[in-house]
């Protein structure tokens, strides 16, 4: 009895144990209501589907460590898409330049924000609203300028640019292997580096940060500029992937990016957070949406499910980080 004890004592709670048995249980549910849910081949091509989310929510939790906030990801998504196009069709750029200058937009997209609330220390909030106004609007400007009509977009990509996100390595979504590489960097950047450890130190307090010699505001532009980034890979992924490029990509993706990142454990108020619980909850939401629309869920409605999940999160987060259940952890 008392070895038990010592080992229940020893035990600690991860809140991704709860996002593993939460991913655990929507594939029991939606696996026993439409079997075609388990099939391996459409399960990992679902995933082509929401990737974006998962990418972008990985640097977006950099951003809301640090205690800010970042909304303009999808327009810069959008941004993206209609600049590659527009340098490769109507500019005769190599399609891979155009690509790398496209990453180019959003890194610049994140820095100009960045630097205005680091330096000039607006309220993230502001910013990054106004940056989506602003990086949206330019996504409708540039294609005109270019006599694109807006809503019919660029097509006819090369080939080998669409193979991008439509092929495969043995069977695994080019996506899916992104995405696989993108978290696994993220995360030694984040928790097994100084730069990471900054980032968190500046989320718990700023001001204690910057008597310890950190240089926060670059520290903090640089959040936003990562996030930038992989706001263009993910542009640039969905272009590849529906073969096409349009201004309105990533617009409705605010929120889920958000909601990945809040229901991965991440902190709103800054100084607490991981990239493995962001990935996960990324998961959790991208298959509960396949699994609704599985078995006949209008996608009208399906934000309804995923809201309800994220509040219930947040409650039984809050419970299980109470005085109370530590107590009661202990005593076992």
């Amino acid at each position: 009895m008392e070895k038990k004890k010592s080992v229940l004592a020893g035990f600690k709670w991860r809140w991704e144990y709860f996002l593993v048995i939460l991913l655990i249980a929507e594939f029991i549910i939606f696996g026993s209501l439409n079997p075609r849910f388990l099939n391996p081949f459409i399960l990992m091509n679902s995933i082509n589907n929401f990737i974006p989310v998962c990418i972008v929510s990985l640097f977006v939790t950099y951003v809301i460590i640090t205690g800010g906030m970042d909304i303009q990801a999808g327009s810069i998504m959008g941004l993206t898409s209609i600049c590659v196009g527009v340098l490769w069709q109507k500019m005769g750029v190599n399609i891979w330049l155009a690509v790398l200058l496209g990453i180019l937009v959003g890194a610049l997209c994140g820095l100009i924000s960045g630097m205005l609330i680091a330096y000039a220390k607006v309220q993230p909030m502001v910013i990054t609203l106004g940056g989506s106004f602003l990086y949206s609007g330019l996504a409708l400007v540039v294609p005109a300028l270019a006599g694109v009509v807006a809503y019919q977009g660029i097509t006819n990509f090369p080939p080998e640019f669409q193979e991008i996100a439509a092929g495969n390595i043995a069977g695994i979504p080019n996506q899916v292997i992104i995405f696989a590489v993108l978290l696994i960097l993220s995360f030694i950047l984040l928790h097994l580096t100084k730069y990471g450890r900054k980032i968190f130190l500046i989320g718990v307090n700023r001001n204690t940060a910057e008597y310890s010699g950190i240089k926060t505001a670059r520290v903090v532009m640089s959040t936003y500029v990562l996030s930038g980034i992989a706001a263009s890979i993910s542009g640039i992924l969905l272009t590849s992937y529906l073969g096409t490029a349009k201004p309105d990509f990533g617009a409705d993706l605010t929120l889920p990016i958000i909601t990945a990142v809040v229901l991965g454990g991440t902190s709103i108020y800054g100084g607490k957070g991981n990239v493995i619980g962001t990935g996960l909850a990324a998961l959790i939401i991208g298959f509960m949406k396949f699994g609704l629309t599985l078995i006949g869920v209008n996608a009208q409605y399906q934000d309804i499910p995923v809201g309800i999940l994220l509040i219930l999160s947040l409650i039984i987060n809050f419970m299980i980080h109470s005085k109370v259940f530590q107590k009661i952890m202990k005593k076992k």
